[in-house]
């Protein structure tokens, strides 16, 4: 119950600093206001502001409050930074997405697939590949590998509109960590039949593991990025 309040208010936060309501090096409101805004306590409130800092959202400075150090991207752009669905990342830009289904199929993890993904020899997975259009435009090839255990009913028709969706609002399952790679690779006579690469021989490819709640990898993905339309974006912090 503690997760979903403090989740709630981090939410609530986040939305505000990217609709504008709390602008780039404006302060936040103070904990004592935001407690009494949430009815809540101050462990559940800083728990909120310790996942918005990490996120690089805010920044705590000492004697004067939580400020804004969060500024919307100059260009339309796929960043690596967060938990982003291509469709959210489309209506994020304003623009109109689709998704074109290439292969889906059900096989078993073998030696090789074993060693690229992190699932065991012999998993049962559902094999996916995707292509990705923003404004008609093929801009990401997907490779997707989805432990089948713990997604069951996976159809071409959810895989075509939210794996993640299905997961999320009809499964029940939360979505929490993705670890990832970046690489940049040439680009493939795959690639070339299936994106606009435009004359570009060379991709950004994320490749990643994500994780649910419980610390189960469900999912291994490898996708493929016109170099145009994709940014790195991260948060660090120096330690002391």
């Amino acid at each position: 119950m503690v997760r979903a309040i403090y989740d709630s208010i981090y939410q609530r936060l986040r939305q505000d600093i990217l609709n504008g309501t709390y602008p780039y090096q404006s302060l936040l409101p103070s904990e004592n206001t935001l407690i009494k805004t949430f009815s809540c306590a101050h462990n559940t409130v800083r728990k909120a502001l310790a996942l918005l800092t990490a996120q690089g959202f805010v920044q705590p400075i000492h004697g004067k409050g939580v400020r804004v150090i969060y500024q919307p991207p100059q260009k339309t752009l796929f960043t690596l930074g967060g938990i982003e669905t291509f469709k959210e990342t489309a209506r994020r830009n304003h623009l109109k997405a689709q998704t074109d289904v290439v292969t889906f199929k059900t096989i078993r993890s073998d030696d090789a697939i074993a060693e690229q993904t992190g699932f065991p020899a012999g998993t049962e997975l559902y094999y996916i590949e995707r292509i990705r259009r923003l404004d008609g435009k093929a801009l990401i090839f997907d490779k997707n590998y989805f432990l089948a255990s713990i997604i069951p009913g996976l159809t071409t028709a959810i895989v075509k509109n939210s794996v993640y969706e299905y997961i999320e609002k009809t499964l029940g399952m939360r979505i929490t960590t993705s670890k990832r790679t970046l690489t940049v690779e040439r680009t493939t006579p795959k690639d070339e039949r299936y994106l606009d690469v435009e004359g570009y021989d060379f991709l950004a490819v994320v490749s990643s593991q994500t994780f649910n709640s419980d610390g189960i990898m469900f999912e291994y993905t490898q996708s493929r990025h016109r170099p145009d339309y994709f940014a790195f974006h991260s948060t660090a912090i120096r330690g002391k």
